[in-house]
């Protein structure tokens, strides 16, 4: 980088030319084998976070026929059995987020999965035929708490792991790839259960015999851990990431403020030694991170480089709660928590308010399954849900990946609210459906490495408690006010998310490294001063 450079560009920008020159400079949405491999790793797990939450809608409704002879199931089980994985979700980011910036990515990646392997498990297990139809929910309703707190754990980890080896240039392209994996989740979790009940419409709607769907409905379940098992192998033997360790370098020996910069310049990304399977490229003396785009192209065994293990030998000192505080008493970095935290709670009351009780909306749109056979009825809902996923959630995913880096960040979400809200006034006022806009999220490119995974697992956590209070009131609501007026407030909720999203800045070319370095310094010079 030329040293007569503008002293007044701003330096989390400015470090950023020199690396960018020599970087790959493809579209951003074009990814290279190892991006590939990090969107399977870390995609999978929000694959089966959608997969997990949304299953539960069409599962409800298959245990109306298996427990209660085609009846609603009582309204406060059914909230407890939609909310139960919400609830263990905000125990789970707040714990594995922790947990992955104090103990390290490595330490804690591939856990969550064990508990989501586990828990679905032990929901398949349900004694439908030996306890209570109440006894049944309830028995379902602790263990998909259990399987909340895997699938809540996911949501920092994998954002994390992902976004310390992203090249900062492609950096939202791959956060986005990896989030639409949501959308194919919710997807290929309505296909399943259409094929599963196709299968089973000889024995349920020929020979009458409506209680089999006590199987269909294990099976949707049990077919998630298909990926499970398939991603838990690379989870656990993911090496830790080079970025992470620097930044513990950075808060144990003041020393090296200059050389974490050098780290943090042409980082975008990771270095070899955690780089999925791939030997280094040329790099410049005394830089030690590099990008995956970079070390794309030489594909072979995962080396350490001896770089990677003095950062390591110093990485002694952990995250702790108390640094936590300090960092986000200072306003400048308060808000930024504040306005993810907000947008992300008032994302979810919506967006889960609809996609957990779709069959409320569905009743309005002519795929309610008010008639027919028992079989009839729940195919017909099972093809509004996946009308709905594939008119909106795919599409609106791989809208925010072509244009993440061109519009930005901030803009996106903000007319990714107002979509929703305008989509939501339609569905109230006349009552017709289109889903929701794409999302972009925030905490992962927002706040620096040290306290990345923390802060996005509180943030997701609002989100969770969003969802929670929409699965607990939604259906109630909807017979007090009518659910338009339901529709109403999702709608003022997804306005709110748009002005919240102006406390954000925009992240597109921002490293929150190279900005907490900066923020070191002028404190150190006020100290001394």
């Amino acid at each position: 980088m030329p040293s007569d450079q503008n002293p007044g560009t701003e330096p989390h920008k400015a470090s950023l030319e020199e690396f960018e020159r020599s970087s790959d400079r493809r579209p951003p949405f074009i990814l290279t084998r190892t991006e590939v491999k990090l969107l399977g790793i870390a995609g999978v797990g929000f694959f089966l976070d959608a997969y997990d939450l949304f299953i539960i809608n069409p599962v409800a409704t298959m245990l109306q026929y298996r427990l209660y002879g085609g009846h609603s199931l009582p309204p406060n089980l059914e909230g407890l059995l939609k909310a139960s994985a919400n609830i263990g979700s905000v125990v789970g980011q707040f714990a594995f987020g922790y947990l992955a910036d104090s103990l390290g990515r490595k330490a804690v990646y591939g856990k969550e999965l064990i508990l989501i392997i586990l828990a679905t498990i032990l929901t398949i297990t349900t004694p439908t035929g030996s306890i209570s139809p109440n006894g049944s929910l309830v028995y379902l309703s602790i263990f998909r708490i259990l399987l909340g707190v895997g699938v809540g754990g996911d949501y920092p980890m994998s954002a994390s792991v992902a976004s310390d080896r992203a090249n900062i240039r492609k950096r939202g392209t791959l956060l986005a790839y990896i989030f639409s994996s949501q959308g194919w989740g919710s997807f290929v979790g309505s296909l399943v259960t259409i094929i599963v009940l196709l299968c089973y419409k000889h024995v349920m709607d020929v020979e009458g015999k409506t209680s089999k769907v006590d199987g269909a409905w294990r099976i949707i379940v049990g077919l998630s851990l298909i990926p499970a098992f398939a991603t838990l192998y690379q989870r656990l033997t993911l090496p830790e990431s080079s970025r992470y360790l620097a930044t513990q370098k950075l808060q144990t020996d003041e020393n090296t403020v200059e050389e974490l910069k050098n780290y943090a310049r042409a980082t975008e990304g990771d270095h070899n030694s955690n780089n999925i399977g791939n030997q280094p490229t040329d790099e410049k003396p005394g830089v030690g991170l590099q990008s995956t785009s970079d070390a794309s192209s030489h594909e072979g065994k995962v080396e350490h480089s001896d770089k990677g293990h003095e950062i390591a030998g110093v990485a002694a000192k952990k995250a702790h709660f108390r640094e936590f505080l300090h960092y986000f008493s200072e306003w400048r970095h308060a808000k930024l928590l504040i306005g993810t935290c907000a947008c992300w709670f008032l994302l979810d009351v919506a967006f889960y308010g609809i996609n957990l009780n779709q069959n409320v909306v569905l009743q309005q749109i002519g795929f309610d399954g008010s008639s027919g056979s028992s079989w009839q009825r729940l195919f017909k809902i099972a093809t509004g849900n996946i009308i709905i996923t594939a008119l909106g959630f795919v599409p609106g995913y791989y809208a925010a990946i072509l244009t993440i880096e061109i519009l930005g960040r901030k803009w996106l979400q903000i007319q990714g609210f107002l979509m929703a809200a305008l989509f939501l006034g339609i569905l109230a006022g006349k009552f017709h459906t289109l889903s929701t806009a794409a999302f972009v999220c925030y905490p992962a490119e927002v706040f620096p490495t040290r306290f990345r995974a923390f802060a996005h697992g509180i943030s997701a956590a609002a989100g969770k408690a969003g969802a929670i209070i929409s699965a607990l009131v939604f259906n109630q609501l909807s017979k007090d006010i009518g659910t338009p007026a339901v529709l109403w407030i999702f709608f003022a909720c997804c306005v709110a998310g748009a002005f919240f999203t102006l406390l954000l800045p925009e992240v597109k070319g921002r490293d929150p490294d190279l900005i907490l370095i900066e923020e070191m310094k002028e404190g150190r010079k006020s100290m001394s001063t």
